[in-house]
């Protein structure tokens, strides 16, 4: 048996075995399904035990691609143990990149682009923005939701496809569900079936959303991920054809699905603006992830969230410290969102030819931020300008 295959098997025992315990997701999406019986694995510790003989092999091997990712699993697994290594440690073990942050005039001033971008369509910026943007952006009712989202997927197939090479065939599924979880949207899937789901307790629906989200969840991490999967059938691949938040693709994942917008409708300009102020939003949450990470203060970080975010409610302040401070997933995945979009906003901006060899190289291939910096030298830090 392959390296690989046997770290895949290894990786699908401990999946069952968390689904077993009623745990979180291991695997996300299959690009390799299989219809063999799956035995679950009998301990977390087992399964530890064997990530590290595998680990050794891979470098032994100079199998990098597998090395990194069983470098990530490891620090994951070994979080849900109870380790509690050091952010940066932990984020450039799980997610590839480094934990260094924006400085304050970076953050702001992506915050200007952003206010900028809602002064021309005449919404505030402060405890109203986010009900002044719903009402700009056209609320619809939860039951239209699902065909928004098909068709705004539909519209913008063609485009995506163009930009960035995907031949790839994928199918559709959107459920709801109520869950008290950060989540609005989460699409998850296997082989070129994929499934979104809408968190009716936490998404807001509106025209401008149901495009977002048809280019994040459906054009991004759908179409991406059938690409990863049909291209793993075609071929050998060198790299675990078994997605996980907490392994280093996630940055490019989450990046590019957030920022996919400034490549393929920047004259859409709700959703652009939309766009910057998401980008916004998620260097604030980085500047809280860091600081909460390093000691500061619930009050301080409280403070701090209402004058960056005044439309953030206490609840969703409470929420994003919990996940970033205690949950051993999301200590890591959030990560992605903030080094993602803004490596990508920034790519948005730069020549033609590095944008397409990006966007092309990321529905091959599942990248790393390594392979992201290989592909554009020019750009910023993945992690932080200071990174």
């Amino acid at each position: 048996m392959k390296l690989r295959d046997e770290i895949e098997t290894i990786l699908r025992g401990w999946h069952a075995y968390e689904a077993d315990r009623g745990s979180g997701d291991v695997i996300d999406f299959d690009c390799a399904p299989t219809s063999a019986t799956i035995e679950p694995a009998t301990s977390r510790l087992a399964v530890y035990e064997r990530l590290v003989d595998l680990r050794a092999r891979a470098v032994e091997a100079g199998a990098g691609r597998l090395t990194t990712r069983l470098t990530a699993d490891l620090a994951y697994l070994g979080a849900l143990m109870g380790e509690h290594a050091p952010l940066d440690d932990y984020v450039r073990a799980t997610q590839g990149c480094a934990a260094a942050g924006w400085g304050d005039d970076y953050v702001t001033h992506r915050g200007d682009q952003a206010r900028r971008a809602f002064d021309a369509l005449g919404v505030g910026w402060g405890s109203e923005t986010l009900r002044e943007l719903r009402a700009v952006e056209g609320p619809i009712e939860a039951g239209e939701a699902p065909d928004a989202i098909r068709q705004a997927a539909a519209d913008f197939e063609t485009a995506v496809r163009q930009a960035t090479g995907s031949r790839a065939p994928f199918n559709l599924t959107i459920e709801t569900a109520e869950v008290d979880a950060y989540w609005a949207y989460w699409l998850d899937g296997s082989g070129d079936d994929v499934r979104l789901r809408l968190n009716l307790r936490r998404a807001n629906f509106t025209e401008v959303a149901a495009r977002q989200f048809a280019l994040h969840e459906v054009l991004g991490h759908g179409l991406q991920s059938a690409s990863w999967t049909a291209r793993a059938a075609a071929q050998e691949v060198p790299w675990v054809r078994l997605m996980s938040v907490h392994a280093p693709q996630q940055v490019l994942l989450e990046g590019l699905a957030q920022a996919l917008p400034l490549f393929v409708a920047s004259d859409d300009e709700l959703l652009v603006a939309r766009t910057k102020f998401d980008h916004y939003n998620q260097l604030v949450r980085a500047e809280l992830h860091l600081a909460l990470n390093q000691g500061v203060g619930i009050t301080e970080l409280a403070e701090h969230a209402r004058s960056r975010m005044p439309w953030t409610t206490e609840a969703a302040i409470a929420d994003l410290l919990t996940d970033r401070g205690a949950n051993p997933q999301l200590r890591s995945y959030l990560w992605a969102y903030p080094a993602g979009i803004d490596w990508f906003a920034n790519l948005a901006d730069a020549d033609k030819a590095p944008r397409k060899a990006v966007l092309q190289a990321a529905y091959r291939d599942p990248l790393t931020p390594a392979d992201l910096a290989a592909l554009w030298p020019a750009g910023p830090a993945i992690g932080g300008q200071d990174a």
